[in-house]
């Protein structure tokens, strides 16, 4: 079935707290998608963020961002008033992480006080229908907090190697904070299962997407030690990332907590069932960040400066895939089959027979051959104009070298004040790809200012968001002319 859809994180959303939420601009962009016949919504993982604001580095692979929960519901539920929430009012487009940390999270603390004073049971039945996770991450967080923000590899060391006396005493102490915690994941999860059902009943599914690594500076790998390799003081033995490129001459060194994957196969993949039977709770559709990694995956040794000193070591392949089937049934899954791929890792993605990644951007790189040109596409394949990675395709283009450009023009037929957005989005839509997602950066025909995210920087990503200004109208009429022209 062809079908199309939007790219458009969470936090990209327009509203007037300095941060999309699942307030009525997520409907109201719905109803958009639903007028421009569009069938998917794809977003960016929806978990806690931390320092350098990235969803790919959450504090929980199980828990959901506070930062989403809308306002406006602990408004009328009479949880903060409308004077309270002022202080986050904003009406510029970036978003300001550090406004949101010191002024988000103590509204929400100030509801939990109100909302415990009412002694409503929901929450106690959201914390039991979650207890694979909830309480060890609203511990962490808790104890977090205690040490001042420090990540738990420089706690004291009885409660950085989870003593049982350390445990007792900070689950004591810091009761009233890890009740605080839990308050925030139950109305995230409520609020996001509503926008995920309108969504539904609009006959929209949503992508949602999951990073193959977890945080070192997180939950899953301060409680969970065992799933990773650490030594005997749990810090990390390698960690993750990607060797020397054309594009990157020392590597990409993320620093993840590699799996210990031959513990994970002792005890049947578990934990990783048990995540994306999360995932699947929160989407209708999950794209596998990093696929390859299940083939193979690139392992550098703890402490090193760059990803130079990294070697290439054996992934669970198709055994953990088919684990996965057993367990959870059949279900819709994307692999992120970008970069650099072997032999084995393509042979990995036709024997699973998910659909992998097309991005039109980088078809046009004269340094390298390419297999990204649409006349290579596949049927069960996902085509983009560009991920949340990508330059948006305005300033990737008036970025080009003169060779690449003249190749791009000549090979998309692009005419003299023709806008390059127009003609991109028409060459994904008009390929053979059973699946088409285009960013909203590029309906809107934004320059370098739209950017999401540039890999290997910190500072100064994911930040831009719509600005409620935009002709959504006209916008929802030209893609829905596309979906018919391309029946989509």
């Amino acid at each position: 079935m062809r079908r199309s859809g939007i790219l458009l994180p969470i936090s990209s959303l327009w509203s007037r707290y300095g941060i999309g939420s699942f307030s009525k601009e997520a409907y109201e962009f719905i109803d958009f998608l639903k007028g421009a016949k569009q069938k998917l919504w794809q977003i960016l993982p929806l978990g806690p963020t931390g320092y350098g604001d990235s969803p790919y580095q959450s504090f929980s692979t199980f828990a959901g961002n506070p930062y989403f929960i809308d306002l406006e519901q602990l408004l009328q539920e009479g949880l903060l008033t409308k004077e309270e929430c002022k202080v986050l009012e904003q009406n510029d487009g970036e978003i300001n992480y550090a406004d949101l940390y010191e002024k988000k999270l103590p509204l929400l603390r100030m509801a939990y006080k109100r909302k415990k004073e009412k002694e409503e049971p929901e929450i106690k039945e959201f914390e039991k229908e979650n207890s694979f996770w909830i309480r060890e991450y609203a511990l962490y967080m808790a104890v977090k907090d205690h040490f001042q923000g420090k990540s738990w590899i420089y706690w004291d060391e009885d409660i950085k190697l989870r003593k049982k006396e350390a445990l007792d005493f900070y689950r004591r102490e810091l009761e009233e904070e890890i009740n605080a915690y839990i308050f925030q994941q139950y109305y995230f999860h409520i609020q996001w299962k509503k926008v995920k059902e309108y969504a539904n009943e609009q006959g929209i599914k949503i992508i949602g997407d999951i990073p193959i690594y977890v945080s070192l500076d997180s939950a899953d790998a301060w409680s969970n030690p065992e799933l990773f390799f650490l030594d005997e003081k749990n810090i990390p033995k390698a960690v993750s990332g990607c060797p020397p490129d054309a594009f990157s001459p020392t590597g990409q060194l993320w620093g993840n907590p590699l799996y210990d994957w031959q513990y994970h196969k002792k005890n049947g993949y578990s934990w990783w069932i048990e995540r994306m039977k999360k995932s699947f709770q929160l989407y209708d559709i999950v794209r596998i960040d990093h696929f390859r990694g299940f083939d193979e995956y690139y392992s550098i040794p703890y402490g090193s400066d760059t990803a130079i000193e990294g070697q290439w070591e054996k992934g669970p392949g198709i055994e953990f895939f088919k684990c996965l089937k057993e367990a959870l049934g059949e279900k819709e899954i994307i692999a992120e089959d970008l970069g650099f791929l072997t032999e084995t890792v393509i042979g990995l993605v036709e024997e699973s027979g998910y659909p992998g990644m097309k991005v039109l951007q980088f078809a046009f790189d004269s340094r390298e051959e390419s297999n990204y040109f649409p006349h290579h596409y596949e049927k069960n394949q996902v085509v983009y104009t560009g991920t949340h990675d990508n330059d948006t395709t305005r300033h990737w283009f008036e970025s080009l070298s003169m060779e690449d450009r003249n190749m791009a023009k000549e090979y998309m037929r692009l005419k003299e004040g023709e806008e390059v957005c127009e003609v991109m989005i028409t060459t994904a839509f008009s390929s053979v790809a059973d699946t088409c997602i285009i960013p909203m950066q590029d309906y809107l025909n934004l320059g370098e200012e739209a950017r999401m995210n540039q890999p290997s920087t910190i500072g100064g990503n994911w930040t831009w968001r719509m600005t409620g200004k935009e002709n959504l109208e006209e916008l929802s009429q030209r893609i829905s002319r596309l979906v018919s022209l391309y029946e989509r």
